[in-house]
């Protein structure tokens, strides 16, 4: 659950930029969403709580740092980037070794994971940290 400052407003976000769906809108202000590709009755809801609430603390408070989904495809993480890319909402991308993530900030500054787990195999031979995702290498490789 995520509050939020306009309940329709991170609706748009999270259903036109991340492609969620609805699952259950029991008021204006509510409103549950399913990632999509899964099977659960929802992955997000949404609780609008007014435009002068405070932003999220980015670390300077105890709460948590970043939700995360998971992608089945390279290509869905390629259309994931283009389309934060297009919202503006884009922060970061990295190559961890395991996965290829991007992270990303929502209408009210709440950060955020989109990636793409590695085959367990490749873990070990690529190392784990943090570096330069270069996705087009990645997608070329894996796509031919």
């Amino acid at each position: 659950m995520l509050w939020v400052r306009d309940t329709q407003r991170s609706l748009g976000f999270y259903r036109d930029v991340l492609g969620f769906s609805i699952v259950e809108m029991p008021s204006p202000q509510a409103v549950f969403l399913r990632a999509n590709g899964s099977d659960n009755h929802h992955d997000l809801g949404l609780f609008g709580i007014g435009p002068e609430a405070p932003g999220p603390s980015q670390g300077r408070q105890v709460g948590m740092y970043h939700a995360a989904w998971e992608v089945a495809t390279i290509q869905d993480l390629a259309k994931a980037r283009d389309a934060l890319r297009k919202g503006g909402s884009l922060a970061g991308e990295s190559d961890h070794g395991n996965s290829l993530s991007l992270y990303a900030r929502d209408p009210d500054g709440n950060e955020l994971e989109v990636f793409f787990m590695l085959p367990r195999e490749e873990w070990e031979t690529r190392g784990f940290g943090t570096r330069k995702l270069e996705l087009e290498k990645e997608l070329a490789l894996r796509t031919g």
